[in-house]
């Protein structure tokens, strides 16, 4: 099996590099060029150069919105910093991959231009495409401990010019997350923030936090896991880690060899673009924590955690939400989490997640299942998916289901409601009073929740429900 990933490994494509020798000082080895810098273009004759005659260079390509078309090298020829680097600002390091092709990575420029879109910050591209671009994977992970020595060197110069490790966040993609640790422990695990993109699993696959990417190596770290089967690494990482859509095999992407290299590459990087998607879309990918994905599809954790707005953790950029939130958690909440997610197998991946909380009177509601649609102000009826097997309800408690739709559902009429008894034969004149009903947007928690209050539903009976705006929020 490890023969296996490594042969796909090998023919990953996916890459970036800087010119600077990591034998040498930095100041010595920055190519400086008045036009702009490009990524490193390398190919397969590279990979076979590197068997015999192994070399690691680094490029450091900053990019701001005074030059967001025109990479600019980080360091000038006599190593002060380029004009355009704010050191007030914060400062996002892109790290990549293993490359055995030497191709530039095709989300690259999508990726720093929607951070900067998003963002005025300093965006420095770290391509060390010549280190990640041979056929011996096995090279590539030494090289990464190397690189991670070059960037803790410029990154010093940064600091010893004004900047601060607060305000860097690195984001590495597969072998990038574990240089972008191996960075975070030089500084001690000062460094603002470190997002892991489905950090590699070969090689480092159970090993200890002093060899791949861990939880102490920043402020906050954030983990997006999209090919624990494959290229990636299952074992939770950070202080939160993701795991759309259980984080394996991830939806549209190929399932057979036939399809060529994307079978092998498809999920491996859904987590890049989940993380862009988060960036370019209004959508909330909203995240439950959850001590198994198994869990999280029973139905079992539909809590976010507290009744506050944005208590949900976001997948992407707005994870750092729940990092603000850790400060202000209650007392015997775990300083780690993992939180699953489902998403749509199409760009932007977006879903829309609903609770419906409702409060039953009849005590002979038990181990039976609620069903419901939504009906929109144009008249199109939205069916989700439904969390949840069976629920039990007891005498005036509260139960929550958790429900996923394709569509968003902004503006609701109406909601049609089934309620189905598991028990044989069924009670076709059995009515069973509901207190009260109320439906929350999770994506959207700025939306006002709606809410229904007595009325009866009977069984296996579709049952038509005008909610108005909730009188309360807790019911």
């Amino acid at each position: 099996m490890r023969i296996y990933i490594f042969l796909c490994l090998m023919c990953w494509v996916r890459a970036g590099s800087y010119n600077f020798s990591l034998k040498s000082n930095v100041s010595r080895h920055i190519e400086y060029k008045k036009s702009c810098l490009e990524f490193s273009k390398l190919s397969i004759k590279d990979s076979l150069r590197d068997l015999l005659f192994p070399k690691v260079k680094i490029i450091l390509m900053l990019y701001s919105r005074n030059n967001i078309n025109c990479a600019e090298p980080l360091f000038e020829q006599n190593n002060s910093i380029n004009i355009h680097f704010n050191p007030q600002k914060k400062t996002v390091l892109i790290i990549h991959g293993y490359r055995p092709m030497g191709s530039t990575p095709t989300w690259l420029y999508r990726f720093r231009k929607t951070l900067l879109n998003e963002e005025d910050i300093n965006v420095i591209v770290v391509d060390w495409n010549q280190g990640a671009t041979t056929f011996l994977y096995s090279r590539a992970v030494k090289n990464t401990r190397a690189v991670a020595e070059s960037l803790s060197s410029s990154i010093q110069n940064l600091l010893n010019h004004g900047a601060s490790l607060d305000k860097f966040h690195f984001i590495g993609v597969s072998l990038g997350a574990h240089i972008s640790g191996f960075v975070g422990k030089i500084f001690h695990g000062q460094l603002g923030r470190i997002t892991g993109l489905d950090p590699a699993g070969p090689k480092f696959s159970g090993k200890p936090a002093n060899s791949r990417l861990d939880y102490t190596d920043a402020k906050f770290v954030d983990v997006i896991h999209s090919d624990a089967k494959g290229l990636g690494i299952y074992q939770p990482l950070g202080h939160i880690d993701f795991y759309p859509n259980g984080g394996k095999h991830q939806p549209g992407c190929p399932t057979n060899l036939f399809s060529g290299m994307d079978y092998f590459k498809c999920s491996h990087q859904r987590a890049v673009h989940l993380f862009i998607a988060a960036l370019e879309t209004d959508c909330n990918f909203v995240s439950f924590p959850c001590r198994s994905y198994k869990d999280y599809e029973n139905g079992l954790c539909v809590d976010c955690g507290n009744a506050k707005k944005d208590s949900c953790p976001r997948l992407g950029n707005q994870a750092k939400l729940w990092k603000e939130g850790l400060k202000k958690r209650m007392e015997g909440w775990p300083l780690r989490t993992s939180a699953f997610l489902d998403t749509s197998g199409q760009s932007p991946f977006c879903t829309y997640y609903f609770v419906l909380s409702m409060v039953a009177l009849n005590e002979t509601m038990k181990n039976g299942s609620i069903s419901f649609k939504l009906l929109n102000n144009l008249g199109t009826l939205e069916n989700p998916r439904i969390y949840e097997n069976s629920k039990s309800f007891d005498n005036v408690k509260k139960v929550k289901i958790l429900a996923q739709f394709l569509s968003d559902v902004a503006n609701i009429s109406r909601i049609y409601m089934t309620y189905s008894h598991s028990s044989k034969p069924s009670c076709a004149t059995c009515k069973y009073r509901i207190k009260s009903l109320m439906l929350e947007s999770l994506t959207y928690p700025e939306r006002p929740p709606l809410c229904k209050y007595n009325f009866v539903l009977k069984e296996g009976e579709a049952v038509s429900l005008q909610p108005d705006v909730c009188k309360t929020k807790i019911i």
